[in-house]
């Protein structure tokens, strides 16, 4: 048996409509072939990660997530961070991949090869295995430990089940809760639901698992995620209990996530446009946008950066960083190989007039 989704009210369902709403607006701005839209993509799948493992303890820098997701040499995030964040960004990228696969089919298989592929860096975390034993998570026990591999083979079935006919949101959120409350693993199950939970979001269609995710939520309001899990969890493995207040925590969060997606796409494109029109003046190619734009979003600027998203050589790429230079819109910090760029206060002051206030987006259910 495992944890049930309450049937919905009204007031739910029609705050899964208004999120349905802002989803399939955003479906429909982010497959518009803009080349900014790629650059965005990264930078948010960065932003994911980035948040799923600082809820775990393992706080790096935004420059450092997306040297990260780039595959590059982290600027100056510890062994232990670095690690988790590069074992993440593997299942995290391979949950992207299979997001869409019409061959897919969920089993315990592939979510103990999703832990192995974020945990492998530690092996005492016994990567892709189940706990032998019992579990504590604060005031809370998880079922014993020889009822696990049974309750996750019912979780994936209960995944496949063509019948459940719930909104893809609250399956996503069910899946997620399930997993929490079975703490199937020693070790790193919180990025495992979380990971399930934008996989089964992302296997809707509506949206790229990387637009659809609510882990930078999760990351803003970790207090209150653990609040309403010990709430509804209790002491001890109880699937009669009430999933509602979980299930609105959810509702809640994707509704926030889904409008600040919105406004950040918004915001970037006006980002885009204003340093479109610094290059244009300036008279550069437009194979600089990508390094002008990442410094304009306050990100640091390395030389493969420029490489990758201009495809020139590196001889190329440092005359062109050069120039940037040298017309005042990027400041070099370092030397040689430890050299990056930033944006300089010219840059920055260019782009000031795109920049809004990151709005303030109400609770869906307000006083109810």
């Amino acid at each position: 048996m495992l944890f049930e989704a309450p049937a919905l009210d009204d007031v739910e369902l029609g705050i899964i409509g208004r999120i349905d709403g802002v989803r399939h607006r955003l479906r429909h701005e982010l497959y518009e072939p803009r080349r900014w839209r790629g650059l965005l993509r990264r930078l948010l799948e960065a932003d994911s990660i980035r948040a799923s493992t600082g809820i775990e303890g393992h706080h790096v820098s935004r420059d450092d997530a997306v040297a990260s997701v780039d595959g590059a040499e982290r600027f100056d995030a510890s062994d232990p961070d670095w690690a988790a964040l590069a074992g993440y960004r593997h299942a995290m990228g391979y949950v992207t991949q299979i997001s869409d696969d019409p061959h897919f089919s969920y089993s315990d298989g592939l979510i103990r090869s999703l832990h192995y592929m974020m945990m492998q860096h530690d092996r005492d975390k016994l990567p892709g295995l189940y706990r032998p034993g019992p579990i504590f998570v604060g005031d809370y026990e998880g079922p014993a430990s020889e009822t696990v591999p049974g309750l996750m083979r019912e979780l994936a079935e209960r995944l496949n089940e063509a019948a459940d006919t719930s909104p893809p949101i609250v399956q996503a959120g069910m899946a997620q809760l399930n997993l929490l409350m079975i703490h199937p693993f020693k070790d790193g199950n919180g990025r495992m639901a979380r990971a399930l939970h934008t996989l089964v979001i992302g296997r809707d269609g509506t949206l790229d698992p990387r637009f659809a995710s609510i882990e930078e939520y999760l990351g803003l309001h970790t207090p209150s995620y653990y609040s309403v899990l010990a709430e509804v969890g209790g002491t001890g493995w109880a699937p009669e209990r009430d999933a509602r207040p979980w299930i609105r925590f959810v509702l809640r969060a994707h509704y926030q996530q889904a409008n600040l997606m919105e406004w950040r796409i918004e915001e970037s494109g006006r980002v885009w446009a204003a340093v479109a029109r610094v290059r244009a003046e300036s008279g550069l190619d437009e194979r600089n946008m990508g390094s002008l734009f990442d410094a304009a979003e306050g990100y640091r600027v390395r030389r493969y950066r420029h490489i990758a998203y201009a495809d020139v050589s590196e001889r190329v790429a440092s005359a062109d960083l050069r120039k940037l230079v040298n017309l005042g819109l990027l400041r070099p910090v370092g030397e040689r190989r430890g050299r990056y760029y930033v944006a300089s206060e010219h840059l920055l002051s260019r782009v000031a007039e795109a920049r809004t206030f990151r709005p303030q987006i109400p609770d869906p259910f307000g006083s109810v």
